[in-house]
């Protein structure tokens, strides 16, 4: 039967015990980490969240508490009572290694039974097994350190934000469905049968009618949900630390976002100088292939489209007549280490990004080539001088007729090929904004333009006039702050003309009616007097995910969800009985047979 803690109020926690602390009586409580009997002597390493210290039992202690330390194993939850004291066998890979305590009274509060993986930093067991398992899991350091960080990195923002006169405030969990991006994942009602709220994607339209409201500074850690495919930095439900401010431009939006993302990385002993620097989506998408860029390493996209513009090699003549483009990354001196098989993988490897194909030049000791064949000598030394190739480079190229499909492939290749030979500087973060993004991308299954952030973010004021007549040009006042190749936020400056707000809708394709019937608590509240604002959003998770260095965003939830939005702690989702649904008038559609 497991014992109390009557009359034993703990006085430390694990880790924090040193040998200032010798000759002290203390009281620690925690779980078992390990224990080693050596006949006379046992050893049990209590664990808690601030570490681990030794239990030392010997000659001078109780014959009952030797025989009940005896008996105890992994995982049981103790409380010990002591006398701190010297080690003899010092361990400086410990905070406390220099100390043990030296027991008068054990009891044991839990026992417990073999765990299925040892509890222990950097767990290489099989991840499904660890989040069934999750909490387990988290009584591993690694994982616990994270949280901890989660929480720092929380209470700093509560305190910048207030400190810079922002509200915080809640907005709702419940609310209408307003489709436009990602999908939403909805909620019956019981009162109303046969409507449905939406769980929120982000609170932005209610931050923007609280700037209406007079709030003028509104702040919010913000829990949001989007039934979208998953991946490494994604989850279904996320949380975002969110912000609106009122009467500002853009460069106010960002002095305030940069400054609190120092302040996160000065708690870390960090210098990130700020402001930061500044780059055109234009820039990022031409020199990195991506409006996320990875600035820790080079290998930039380079563009040979003019130097191959009378080429009559089919494919590169083909996207170019296409009005897309023919561009390349040199990896600079790494021939001999890049074989033809590994090489023909990469190739199959970036048709997930749309290229059909891959065409290099291996410039080993025996060079060798796919297309320097079907190209004119001089075609060939022009490409070489534009890619600045020498000996021992490889020079990877792919031609499409969607300068869309060059960048995506390229830049993946680009951060593949860093990660696979190691040429990324981990010596320093390298944090930037990426602005001007446009307004619009087509999207060809909707056979219309989509706004590539939200409808409510303002276009640039000079391109207002190409809302209707040519969108395709059309570039936003919006931001995204990056950092080590991952989008940390974003944000824009947001429409508060309604006229513009019309013009945006029609833009995208919505009659009055249709904005009217999704958006329309929002366009009758901007004709009571919307003050110009602006804001963003970083993703908390995914900052945590960055300030680690982990690529797995598991690694910074307490209890997050697989790739197939399962939670296998729990077993969510799961089905409910009759009686629920009938509640909601809700039928399940027969599977067919």
């Amino acid at each position: 039967m497991a014992e109390t803690m009557k009359g034993m109020k703990r006085t430390h926690y694990c880790g924090v015990l040193r040998p200032c602390d010798e000759g002290k009586e203390v009281i620690v409580c925690g779980w078992v980490q390990r224990q080693r009997d050596l006949g006379q002597l046992i050893f049990i390493d209590l664990r808690d969240r601030t570490g681990i210290v030794q239990l030392a039992f010997d000659d001078n202690t109780d014959r009952s508490i030797f025989e009940k330390a005896f008996s105890i194993r992994a995982e049981y939850v103790l409380a010990a009572r002591g006398i701190v004291r010297e080690r003899s066998s010092k361990n400086f890979e410990i905070p406390t290694g220099e100390i043990e305590i030296e027991v008068k009274e054990l009891r044991i509060l839990a026992k417990a039974e073999t765990p299925p993986f040892e509890i222990t930093e950097n767990s290489n067991v099989k991840e499904d097994t660890r989040l069934k398992y999750r909490y387990l899991d988290l009584r591993r350091p690694d994982l616990q350190r994270n949280l901890m960080l989660r929480h720092r990195v929380a209470k700093i923002a509560h305190d910048y934000f207030d400190r810079n006169g922002f509200l915080e405030i809640e907005t709702p969990n419940l609310i209408r469905s307003t489709p436009e991006g990602a999908r939403d994942y909805l909620v019956p009602s019981r009162v109303f049968p046969g409507t449905f709220f939406a769980l929120p994607q982000s609170p932005q339209l209610y931050k923007q009618l609280l700037m209406l409201s007079g709030f003028d500074r509104y702040m919010q850690i913000a829990r949001c949900f989007r039934d979208e495919d998953l991946r490494a930095d994604r989850q279904p439900e996320f949380t975002q630390i969110d912000f609106e401010m009122s009467f500002v431009d853009q460069d106010d939006v960002m002095a305030i976002g940069e400054g609190f993302i120092h302040e996160v990385y000065q708690s870390m002993g960090i210098d990130v100088p700020i402001p930061l620097p500044r780059m055109t989506w234009d820039e990022a998408m031409a020199r990195y292939g991506s409006d996320k860029p990875d600035l820790r390493f080079g290998m930039e996209l380079c563009d040979l489209s003019g130097v191959l513009s009378n080429t009559e090699f089919r494919v590169f003549a083909g996207a170019l007549a296409g009005g897309g483009s023919v561009r390349g990354i040199n990896l600079k001196g790494l021939a001999e280490q890049l074989s033809r098989k590994e090489i023909d993988k990469l190739a199959e490897w970036i048709k997930a990004y749309g290229a059909k194909g891959l065409a290099w030049t291996r410039l080993a000791e025996k060079e060798t080539s796919s297309y320097e064949k079907f190209l004119t000598p001089e075609e060939n030394a022009a490409i070489r001088e534009k890619m600045g190739a020498q000996p021992g480079d490889v020079l990877f190229l792919v031609a499409s007729d969607e300068n869309g499909v060059v960048f995506a492939s390229l830049g993946a290749l680009r951060c593949e090929l860093a990660r696979r030979f190691d040429l990324i500087d981990k010596s320093h973060p390298r944090l930037l904004w990426v602005t001007d993004f446009p307004q619009f991308e087509y999207s060809k299954e909707e056979g219309r333009f989509m706004a590539m952030h939200h409808p409510f973010t303002a276009p640039r004021d000079e391109d207002v006039d190409k809302l209707l007549t040519d969108p395709g040009h059309v570039y936003a006042k919006a931001y995204d702050m990056v950092a080590n190749g991952y989008e940390l936020g974003g944000g824009s400056i947001r429409i508060n003309d309604p006229e513009v707000q019309e013009k945006m809708f029609e833009a995208l394709g919505f009659t009055k009616e249709q904005a009217q019937e999704r958006f329309g608590f929002l366009i009758d509240a901007f004709k009571y007097g919307a003050p110009p604002h602006g804001g963003m959003a970083w993703g908390f998770d995914r900052i945590i995910m960055v300030l680690l260095d982990t690529d797995n965003i598991r690694d910074v939830i307490a209890f997050p969800k697989v790739a197939s939005s399962a939670e296998l702690m729990s077993g969510a989702p799961g089905e409910v009985d009759e009686k629920q649904l009938a509640e909601l008038g809700i039928a399940l559609a027969k599977e067919q047979e």
